[in-house]
């Protein structure tokens, strides 16, 4: 945990990461997540968004949009096949 933006830039800014091992289920790799939000991770090997579900077990499930992948950037398709 990390607090920065104190003193003459405010009263601070508190983050908090999680980072965690599992398989994608875009790239099938087995990688690391980081978290961007309270339970939406981001797989460092595609860049693509999952949600931790806790049911039982631990798994990571593609969140929104379809991945369009091709040479260069990963983008993300939300347009109905308009990037």
């Amino acid at each position: 945990m990390s607090s920065f933006g104190k003193g003459k830039f405010g009263n601070g800014v508190e983050i908090n990461t999680q980072v965690v091992n599992g398989k994608c289920p875009f790239c099938t790799a087995d990688s690391i997540f980081v978290s961007i939000h309270n339970t939406i991770f981001r797989c460092i090997t595609c860049g693509s968004d999952l949600e931790q579900k806790v049911n039982g077990k631990i798994s990571y499930i593609p969140l929104g949009g379809n991945i369009v992948m091709k040479e260069g950037p990963v983008t993300r398709d939300t347009h109905n096949g308009k990037t």
